[in-house]
């Protein structure tokens, strides 16, 4: 199996990993205003649903790549989720503190911008 298709899988993941960090912590000063912070209840469920889904998107990925199976379909469900981050967050926009959509915006809109090319090169 080509290195190249590991790497097309490997290296965005690692770099959406620091982006989905300052996301989380977006939603951490959300749930501040209310005292519990980022460890409070309120912020760790959709931490840890967020996690839970990117984990096992780019799992499925990487399985997918080490087996030479398509991996647009995976890239394309991380596109959808990062597209869901963006349109409920700015549809919260009013509950939450001014900058959290376009942090959103522009951490998840870049996690999609990088599946997007990478979904470019890769099956073709």
């Amino acid at each position: 199996m080509p290195a190249s298709r590991i790497a097309a899988v490997a290296e965005p993941a690692a770099g959406q990993a620091g982006g989905r960090d300052e996301q989380a912590g977006a939603v951490g000063d959300a749930q501040g205003e209310d005292g519990d912070g980022v460890d409070g209840p309120a912020a760790q469920v959709p931490l840890r649903a967020l996690g839970v889904r990117e984990i096992l998107l780019h799992t499925g990925a990487g399985i997918a790549a080490l087996q030479g199976a398509p991996l647009r379909p995976w890239l394309a469900a991380s596109i959808a989720g990062d597209v869901s981050d963006i349109a409920w967050t700015a549809a919260a926009r009013s509950e939450l503190p001014d900058g959290a959509v376009g942090a959103t915006a522009v951490v998840a809109g870049g996690s999609a911008l990088v599946s997007a090319a990478v979904a470019v090169v890769v099956d073709a």
